[in-house]
């Protein structure tokens, strides 16, 4: 049998058709000895893409923008988008130790020339009053007050700002008294004294490992106290007054603070408060001898650095206050209690160096105890929480079991 073959022509002329129409649906040939070229380029088709995640980076780095404060936003032309929040965080932590260095060594050296704690305490009030009312009159109210509080803001707010008063020129006292090493041991005691008055206070019971971990921060004190060679009682007991005082200021200071009222504009208002107990104070306590005082003060190292002390010292008071704050503000409490811990030990011993102090090895290890004990109070209190007392009960209901 013979079979009918097309002509060659018709062949030809089919399989042309066919490779036309694959061509028209743009399907490509696939199989064994096809032979077709790609209808797309790669540059059509992955172009899309690239152009959606550029758009995807975009939004991020504008989401990211919107995020950041004015600040931040001026540091992000540095450091970058991403790295500015942190950048921003650790430059207030080197300005707040700083400040506050700077601070313990001035005052310190004004009390070997001008022995008036009551004064100098007011002195500190009066310049920071002056710069929050500065602030406020050129615009700045974030700054300082705020806004205007009424009688029962200020009510609530003066139970606190008496005892920071108190308790500022108690720290004073302590400072003038005995080195500025023992001062800050003695007040790390001052954790327990919050314990203490939140259960006495507020009713609110602190867990036993938190408890426990005030034990070596005691024994710490106790032993650093006893090596100290400038130990004295005036300056012990006033250290464990500012301690007391300033718990106070922790327990009432947590009903001041209001969604319009906030850590800030509660500073100020203190501030503002404590130079009106502290004015008086100082002039009964201090009042008689202060112009023989200023005169010998004058004497010693003349004027214009007399004046400019009181007022350096003054502000950074302020300031460092004030970028604690901050600080705060950044990070969790528990970040900005390790902070703090730090911070007296960069304190403690840029005094021993700066004043040539002699710092035996009992109160060496006792420092170093209490301040051991002091990171630890802050580690327990982040993992163990505090149980708060229940609320009253309403008129008319029975209390809840």
């Amino acid at each position: 049998m013979m079979l009918s073959k097309a002509p060659l022509g018709v062949q030809i002329n089919t399989r042309s058709r066919s490779l036309l129409a694959c061509r028209t649906a743009q399907v490509p040939l696939i199989g064994r000895g096809s032979i077709a070229a790609p209808l797309i380029k790669p540059s059509q088709w992955v172009q899309p893409e690239q152009k959606r995640g550029q758009e995807t980076l975009i939004a991020r780095a504008a989401e990211e923008s919107k995020q950041l404060d004015p600040l931040e936003t001026a540091v992000s032309k540095v450091v970058g988008a991403k790295n500015a929040p942190a950048a921003v965080t650790l430059g207030f932590i080197a300005l707040w130790y700083a400040l506050n260095v700077y601070f313990n060594l001035l005052n310190k050296s004004i009390f070997k020339y001008f022995p008036f704690p009551y004064t100098v305490s007011t002195v500190h009030v009066v310049v920071g009053t002056a710069y929050c009312a500065a602030t406020y009159f050129l615009g700045l109210k974030s700054w300082s007050f705020g806004r205007a509080i009424s009688k029962a803001e200020f009510g609530t707010v003066f139970g606190p700002a008496a005892m920071h008063a108190i308790g500022h020129i108690a720290a004073n006292i302590s400072f003038a008294a005995v080195a500025i090493s023992l001062t800050h041991t003695v007040k790390t005691l001052e954790p327990a004294f919050n314990v203490l008055l939140s259960r006495l206070v507020l009713g609110e019971a602190t867990p036993l490992p938190v408890v426990v971990t005030l034990l070596p921060i005691m024994a710490g004190v106790a032993l650093a106290s006893a090596g100290e060679l400038s130990f004295n009682w005036t300056g012990f007991i006033s250290a464990m007054l500012s301690n007391l005082t300033f718990g106070f200021r922790a327990v009432w200071g947590k009903a001041a603070m209001t969604k319009t009222l906030d850590s800030t504009a509660v500073y100020a208002y203190t501030t503002l408060i404590s130079m009106l107990i502290c004015v008086p104070i100082a002039l009964v306590m201090e009042g008689a001898g202060l112009g023989a005082g200023a005169q010998a003060a004058i004497a010693k190292v003349g004027e214009s650095r007399f004046y400019l002390d009181l007022f350096l010292v003054g502000l950074l008071y302020h300031l460092y206050n004030q970028f604690a704050f901050n600080t705060l503000q950044r990070v969790s409490p528990v970040s900005h209690g390790v902070c703090n811990v730090v911070k007296r030990v960069v304190i403690i011993f840029s005094s021993v160096i700066f004043f040539n102090q002699t710092l035996t090895q009992q109160a060496l290890i006792g420092t170093v105890i209490a301040l051991a004990g002091t990171w630890l109070y802050t580690e327990a209190s982040s993992r163990f929480k505090t149980k708060k007392a229940p609320p009253p009960a309403a008129p008319g209901k029975p209390a809840s079991a």
